[in-house]
């Protein structure tokens, strides 16, 4: 038996990976990217994650836009903005790349954020231009490649103090962005296709349940809990999806 050409396994590994990560992004602000797709890139492949993730992350970050515009930082704005213009290389180079390669590096990807987030908390003031041009490009080429912004953008905010509430914003509207510059490419590219769209629509009510229960866990714990937690996140996803290569 198979939904929208899927097997019944791989649905339900979506299915409980869906749930995690998005519970996950109620409370940290980011990781529906980060650990659904080297979850999804074991059971499909690797250009079908990242556009699965994509459509899932566009569609709960609409669902949050008012309060994404309002309190998000004006960095994100200038990042979201580049990443529009440079996640289409990544995924052209994601079609292209032997999918036991992609999810090796979809693995590696995940692991830098882990090691940036480490790093002793920067100042609070907004990094230079450079800085900012940097992440943003990064961002959207791993967007492309991997479907994942956060690793160039979670040490850009988690990294530095300022508040939890700004930091979340600024990341999730920055993955907004991001993942309609996914699903984009994926259009262009020839990459992206209804059963896809099927799957992710199918999956999105439990994004919002696990995001909804994510996020009231959110005010029951303190800054410092909640980077360590990112922290944590970050290393968890790394670790399982290069554990499960190997």
């Amino acid at each position: 038996m198979e939904i929208a050409g899927f097997a019944l396994w791989q649905v339900g590994i979506a299915l409980v990976a869906t749930f995690a990560s998005a519970y996950v992004r109620g409370l940290a602000g980011f990781g529906l990217a980060i650990l659904l797709v080297p979850v999804l890139a074991l059971a499909l492949k690797p250009v079908e994650a990242v556009l699965i993730a994509n459509v899932l992350g566009l569609t709960i970050g609409l669902t949050e836009i008012r309060h994404l515009i309002r309190t998000a930082e004006k960095s994100a704005f200038h990042i979201a903005g580049i990443v529009i213009l440079t996640t289409a290389p990544g995924m052209a180079v994601l079609a292209i790349t032997p999918a036991p390669v992609a999810r090796f590096l979809i693995a590696l990807v995940a692991l830098s954020a882990f090691i940036a987030v480490l790093l002793p908390p920067r100042a609070p003031e907004m990094p230079g231009r450079i800085n900012t041009l940097l992440t943003g490009v990064a961002s959207g080429l791993l967007t492309g490649f991997a479907g994942m912004p956060g690793p160039p953008v979670v040490p850009y905010y988690v990294g530095r103090a300022i508040p939890r509430e700004v930091a979340k914003a600024s990341m999730v509207l920055v993955f907004t962005a991001a993942s309609s510059a996914g699903i984009a490419s994926g259009v262009a590219l020839g990459t992206m296709h209804w059963r896809l769209l099927l799957l992710a629509l199918a999956l999105f009510p439990v994004v919002l349940v696990g995001n909804a229960l994510g996020r009231r866990a959110l005010g029951k714990i303190s800054d410092r809990a909640w980077r360590i937690f990112a922290a944590v996140v970050l290393g968890a996803a790394s670790f399982a999806a290069l554990l499960k290569l190997i």
